[in-house]
């Protein structure tokens, strides 16, 4: 029996558009500029706070602009979403098979919840591990640790995820990931960290992780 964890944004549902419309509010808000819509794909996956200093938000503002991601967010945005095609076949192969799953994202938890639940994957999931609405833990490497505190063992246990932080938050812990090429990283960031191999279909993950 294997522990897999799974990443949420980009890895089991497609999520861009209501994080790029919520990101990009906060930066008009904040009289910033607004890329396109292309570069504002690096919103998805890593933690917020990295992203907004990266497009000129000042340290004193982030959490404002925090604020008024949220604002939109939470009522609207993370339901502008919709989960990959194939990925409850996978799940339920998985769960078929006898594996144990674990959602470990860097994104709230209760938000995380939330989604799962509104695309029927929560069944499939033995538990909901996401980031706090603090900085105690808002990247992957803490919230895999937060995992590995609940489940008391790292022996068997594989991640898998769409970007290079899903790579080096799994091996800070010593667990090895498996990296999808549908998501919103990039292959060669990923097996630049350090991914073991990289599925390009739900289908070619399953028989990976079988």
């Amino acid at each position: 029996m294997k522990t897999i964890l799974f990443d949420l944004d980009g890895t089991l549902t497609d999520s861009g558009e209501g994080i790029i419309n919520c990101a990009s509010l906060a930066l008009e808000k904040l009289g910033l500029p607004v890329p396109d819509r292309e570069t504002m794909r690096v919103f998805v996956g890593p933690p917020l706070r990295d992203s907004f200093l990266r497009f000129g938000v000042k340290p004193e503002d982030v959490e404002t602009a925090i604020a008024i991601y949220r604002s939109r967010y939470v009522p609207t945005g993370m339901f502008e979403n919709t989960p990959y095609p194939g990925i409850k076949a996978l799940l339920a192969a998985l769960c078929a098979a006898g594996h144990r799953l674990i959602l470990a994202t860097a994104k709230p938890e209760s938000m995380a919840t939330a989604i799962v639940e509104k695309f029927e994957l929560a069944p499939y999931f033995e538990l909901l591990c996401g980031a706090s609405m603090d900085s105690s833990r808002d990247s992957k490497d803490k919230v895999i640790g937060y995992v590995l505190d609940k489940i008391g063992s790292c022996e068997n246990v594989v991640m898998i995820g769409d970007t290079a932080y899903d790579v080096t938050g799994a091996a800070a812990h010593g667990i090895p990931t498996i990296g999808v090429s549908w998501g919103y990283g990039t292959v060669e960031d990923m097996r630049t960290a350090g991914a073991i191999a990289i599925a390009d279909t739900t289908a070619q993950l399953l028989n990976m992780l079988l």
